[in-house]
């Protein structure tokens, strides 16, 4: 096992004097080819170009002697420290910290980026990046080969967005170019980059002062996104016919939504489940026949401060050019539209019926699409506290479908 290993965060910066010190006792380099090439690496040290992180690790901890990792930016920050920490591996790291990535591109622009989301996006979990970038104003996403710029604006289809793409922060080749989202796929891009993205309600692209050796740019802040366990909703109104507000906290809770995930919501009506679930941080595409429906749902998200994307059309018709959903909730359209959903292979679906009759059509249709059903009858009775009477009344059958794990 290596004696000791340090992982030194690097910038662009001269390096610091804990980073010289602990290069100097290196007998292992790890890092980029643009590390590896920096004077201070000591030439009898042997020297790992960075490919696989873990395999770099396995190679590190069967090494005795002193190893050095390179890293951009900080390595703690979505970085080499956590995969080098893993238990697996046994190392005890110490860190030599510098400027992240994304913090060294809003410094060049001079902008605050505490209101902005911060993803990681890898080939596996891009399409969870793009629901984030759906979701939210601004955005900064750490690219990797396969999932760069081209991919994300490819993915985000008519979602329009502004991309800043920041190449090779802190080298020599260091450029930062603004383009819209539709003409981002028509380049190609250096790694590493970071991309800002931009767009929706209340976020504007603000004139950015020119950075040493990068055009003029627009960057954005950050609040780092992690997946936790699903939430509790908490609704208020009614949503639509034959919708309260009990209904919808009770499909909005079996439906989990949270950030990365993509929401359909199918009969949208009010838009009060779809503005709800993107309170939760996840992305929504609103659809309803009724073109009064897609208006109301415009400006109930553009009053609680949300991004949602409002499709009008009929379902399952329209369903075909959406782009894959995580979970839906189907606000109408019966069996037929159950059917169309389950094909499209979403993780979860909540439905609701009038009659038993209609709540087993559209349970017999998820049963046969593969999924595991539950059905569920709620009865909600309205009191007035001053008498005690009964206002109204409310009875429905939920349906909570689920995937099997293994189809």
């Amino acid at each position: 096992m290596a004696d000791r290993v340090t992982v030194i965060g690097w910038d662009g910066s001269p390096l610091t004097a804990a980073a010289r010190s602990a290069l100097s006792a290196a007998t292992l380099v790890a890092g980029a080819a643009h590390h590896l090439a920096l004077p201070e690496v000591p030439p009898a040290a042997e020297r790992i170009r960075l490919g696989s992180l873990g395999l770099a690790a396995r190679r590190i901890a069967a090494h005795r002697g002193t190893a050095v990792v390179f890293a951009d930016g900080d390595p703690g920050f979505f970085g080499a420290v956590r995969t080098l920490r893993a238990p697996e591996h046994g190392l005890e790291v110490e860190v030599v910290p510098a400027v992240s990535a994304v913090a060294a591109a809003f410094a060049r622009a001079g902008m605050p980026w505490d209101d902005a989301q911060v993803v990681v996006a890898h080939p596996r979990t891009l399409r969870r990046a793009v629901n984030v970038c759906r979701a939210h104003g601004k955005v900064a996403v750490l690219t990797s080969p396969g999932a760069g710029p081209a991919e994300l604006a490819l993915l985000l289809g008519g979602v329009h967005r502004t991309f800043v793409i920041c190449e090779e922060l802190g080298t020599v080749k260091e450029q930062v170019t603004v383009l819209t989202s539709d003409r981002v796929a028509d380049h190609s891009w250096r790694d590493p980059n970071v991309v800002i993205v931009i767009g929706g309600q209340a976020v504007a692209a603000p004139a950015a002062p020119s950075a040493p050796g990068a055009d003029p740019a627009w960057l954005l802040g950050q609040s780092a996104v992690h997946t936790g366990g699903r939430g509790w909703a908490r609704t208020q109104g009614d949503g639509g016919e034959g919708e309260s507000a009990l209904l919808r906290a009770a499909q909005l809770a079996r439906l989990g939504p949270r950030a990365g995930d993509l929401v359909w919501d199918i009969g949208t009506g009010s838009g009060a489940l779809a503005v709800e679930a993107a309170a939760f941080g996840a992305a929504v595409i609103a659809v309803d026949a009724d073109p009064r429906a897609c208006e109301r749902a415009t400006a109930a998200a553009r009053k609680r401060g949300v991004q949602l994307q409002v499709v009008a059309g009929r379902a399952p018709h329209v369903l075909e050019d959406l782009p894959e959903p995580d979970v839906v909730r189907i606000g109408g359209g019966g069996a037929e539209v159950a059917r169309a959903v389950a094909d499209r292979r979403p993780e979860r679906i909540v439905s609701h019926a009038s009659t038993r009759d209609e709540a087993e059509a559209i349970g017999r249709a998820l049963t046969e699409g593969g999924y595991t059903v539950e059905c569920a009858l709620l009865q909600s009775v309205g009191l007035d506290t001053r008498t005690w009477s009964e206002q109204d009344r409310s009875v429905v059958f939920l349906l909570a479908a689920e995937r099997p794990v293994n189809r």
